[in-house]
């Protein structure tokens, strides 16, 4: 700032350090391996300084040994840092004034639970541990992980989860298909095509999918958990019936019969407008990323996934006449059955008191957002049977009460 300042004196340009190094090119095969060989001895080393199994149990025997409070298992700081200079070199990141300090529950005595503390460090390794398996596979080594980075991540991954130990070999790519698809509509909100390694650590579907390591699930569990077995031969299973010509995709004809089969035809035509399609028909990938959407319709990514569906015009806005447009098909399905079409007017009232939108004429996606119901609105336009339960709402509430 000084030199700059001074008048008729520039900055040295050779005085600026350098903060960015391109990546070698892949024809460079030289500095391509050099790269390889560098993160893979990093990664190495930092592999290293990890504690194993051994090193925890010693650090559990410590705790117990040294616990202020044997009956309720809480340590005092001042024992604490006896146990920070016993335990060695590995673990004084992880004893810290400040992890105390964030580990206590309001105990009159200033003490923490060593059960807490141990879970901490226990936790913390295993962020590690997870982020080094991770970046393995990081090709570029940016700190993401492109499609085909995760799908090699999780088929590498396959052998050592005993609840997948019964799928047949020639279904596994389309399990790993399946995996790797709800990272990627979950995790890519840009549609980049690659997801941050941070942003994989964060989120649960890294432990739902590590959950496939107990021998002993229940059959609920497993039907909730996307990477299941059962879950994820469900849904390819319905993919297979859904294709009737045998083809491997889907028309709009096939996806109309989706679920309870009475998606509108305005949606379905949407879904093929707005989403990849090869030759008008879909494919596995797009049918994951429906269904993602369908059974998740409260999450953000889907509602901006709907939402994009119903604007037709797409001008950030859903209106009376877009609002009409979807209606129509449910009124239909309403006079196929014998009922009385509800009024347009009517649902278009409610609709928009639902929301509250700022605009009393524009509903946008972040109305829907702050709204909280979301879900509601657009499955009322987009599904007849979602339609009919909200609509009937108070007779099946009554009728438990009835009984």
């Amino acid at each position: 700032m000084n030199e700059w300042n001074n008048i008729g004196k520039k900055p040295n340009p050779k005085g600026i350090p350098q903060f960015y190094w391109r990546l070698p090119k892949e024809n460079d095969v030289l500095q391509q391996k050099l790269r390889e060989e560098t993160r893979s001895s990093f990664l190495q080393r930092r592999s290293h300084n990890l504690l194993d199994n051994n090193e925890l149990k010693a650090l559990w025997m410590l705790l117990d040994h040294y616990q202020t409070s044997p009956n309720d298992q809480l340590i005092s700081y001042s024992d604490y840092k006896v146990v920070t200079n016993l335990a060695g070199a590995k673990l004084c990141p992880y004893f810290t004034a400040n992890i105390f300090a964030r580990l206590q529950q309001n105990d009159p005595h200033g003490q923490v639970s060593i059960m807490s503390l141990f879970n901490y460090v226990m936790r913390k390794v295993w962020l590690q541990q997870t982020r080094i398996g991770l970046s393995l596979y990081d090709v570029s080594g940016q700190g993401y992980l492109r499609e085909a980075d995760l799908e090699s991540y999780i088929a590498d991954l396959l052998p050592t989860l005993p609840q997948l130990e019964g799928l047949e070999s020639s279904f596994h790519s389309f399990y790993v298909c399946t995996a790797v698809r709800k990272f990627i509509y979950f995790l890519d909100g840009l549609r980049a095509g690659r997801v941050r390694i941070l942003d994989i650590l964060v989120c649960s579907f890294l432990d739902d999918l590590l959950e496939l390591r107990d021998k002993e699930i229940s059959k609920e569990v497993q039907e909730q958990n996307w990477f299941s077995a059962p879950s994820a031969l469900r849904v390819y299973g319905q993919y297979l019936n859904l294709d009737r010509d045998h083809n491997g995709m889907l028309c709009q004809s096939e996806l109309a019969n989706y679920g309870s089969g009475t998606l509108t035809q305005p949606f379905v035509e949407r879904v093929f407008q707005t989403c990849l399609t090869y030759g008008g028909e879909m494919d596995y990938k797009t049918y994951l990323d429906l269904v993602l959407t369908l059974e998740n319709r409260s999450e953000p990514q889907a509602l901006a996934f709907l939402f994009r569906m119903l604007d037709l015009n797409d001008k950030g806005y859903l209106d009376a006449f877009v609002l009409n447009y979807f209606f129509r098909a449910i009124q239909d399905q309403m006079r196929a059955l014998g009922a009385a079409p509800v009024s347009f007017e009517d649902v278009k009232d409610e609709l928009f008191d639902m929301v509250k939108s700022k605009d009393p004429e524009h509903i946008t996606l972040n109305d829907l957002y702050a709204s909280g119901q979301g879900d509601t609105f657009v499955s009322i336009l987009i599904e007849f049977h979602r339609f009919w339960n909200y609509e009937n709402r108070e007779a099946v509430t009554a009728d438990p009460l009835q009984d």
